[in-house]
């Protein structure tokens, strides 16, 4: 047997020469870190994909919990806080019935916020199962489970789309970490002074940590992702975390692909869904990010960030500022040392 870098003795000299060099190129493939230039090259059908028959059971299970994320951005949308409530009650302290008319306020509104927050649970397990469709052993690689499980991969692509959403709802509505505070601070004081208050059965403290905890983050729902995401790698042992990562690493170059490509984009039949597009492969490069050991921008990162980056530039501006600034202030490793000065330079 012919040993990689060696010249095979009984071929011609060409025959050994073209050998010697696939042999090369072979080893030289897998030791480089991408593959790039081989991007995968399909279109996802987000606006259309249905389940097969091999993928109905995972996509009725995450179905359900997708069908509740429109109205979860809904009423976060609408989330407008009891400030003005909880000013008149911390500035007239002895006035008891503007402290009952604050405490009236917050409480179905830290309602919201449990529900909430169960909600990032729910979308945490389909995300589970969504990956365990997406990365086990099925087929040979990524891209064969993206390109024949589009319904699965349309769902996981809405996950990305309502966690991006999410975040930049909550981190424009500073009333949500200042009402959960008011109504912490208020129960504790009762608790003190003895007194039984309506509603404070509605989250318990332990519940109450978790909940502070989750609403502390800049983006809560892309931190349950990430954590949930490499809760999904540690659990299956079985599965390379490669399997993981290039399954992220190929919706982002699927999405790249399709946006940079007239014949594809020309087949999107409404703008929605080229920002749906965009959102998508912005949030898989944030998700790809957190769980890969060494994140995005690192030389060894499957994701072609400059043409990433590149085509959120080629969009109007203000339709993709906001992506742009997810990039820059909510990725883990964009301003590591390893990262291409060019990089980062396109970010500023």
């Amino acid at each position: 047997m012919t040993k990689v870098g060696a010249l095979p003795k009984n071929d011609t000299k060409a025959d050994s020469l073209f050998c010697w060099y696939r042999n090369m190129g072979n080893l030289l493939k897998v030791l480089t870190c991408t593959d790039l230039e081989q991007e995968p090259n399909f279109f996802l059908d987000f606006e259309n994909a249905q389940p097969t028959d091999r993928e109905r059971d995972v996509w009725e299970q995450v179905d359900l919990v997708l069908k509740d994320a429109r109205s979860i951005l809904d009423e976060l949308q609408a989330y407008k806080g009891a400030g003005q409530e909880i000013r008149e009650a911390i500035q007239n302290p002895n006035e008891e019935a503007l402290q009952e008319a604050s405490w009236a306020a917050v409480v179905p509104l830290v309602g919201k916020l449990k529900k909430f927050y169960e909600f990032s649970l729910r979308l945490e397990a389909a995300l589970h199962s969504l990956l365990g469709a997406l990365t086990n052993e099925t087929y040979d690689d990524p891209t064969q489970h993206l390109e024949r499980e589009q319904a699965l991969a349309k769902q996981f692509a809405e996950i990305l789309h309502f966690t991006l959403r999410f975040d930049e709802l909550k981190m424009t509505n500073p009333a949500i970490q200042n009402d959960f505070s008011y109504y912490r601070r208020t129960l504790s004081r009762m608790r003190i002074n003895n007194t039984q208050a309506e509603g404070e059965n509605e989250v318990n403290n332990e519940l109450a940590n978790r909940i502070s905890l989750f609403y502390a983050d800049a983006t809560p729902m892309l931190k349950a992702l990430s954590d949930g995401t490499t809760k999904f790698v540690s659990e299956n042992k079985n599965l390379p975390i490669e399997n993981t990562t290039d399954c992220l690493s190929t919706m982002a170059s699927v999405c790249k692909v399709m946006l940079e490509t007239p014949e594809y984009r020309s087949r999107f039949t409404s703008e929605e869904t080229v920002s749906f597009c965009l959102r998508v492969m912005v949030g898989v490069i944030i998700l790809y990010d957190y769980v890969h050991p060494v994140g995005a921008f690192s030389k060894s990162s499957k994701i072609d960030m400059k043409g990433c980056i590149k085509v959120l530039r080629d969009q109007p501006p203000s339709s993709v500022e906001g992506l742009l600034n997810a990039l820059r202030y909510t990725t883990k490793h964009l301003n590591d040392e390893s990262t291409n000065k060019t990089i980062k330079s396109m970010l500023q």
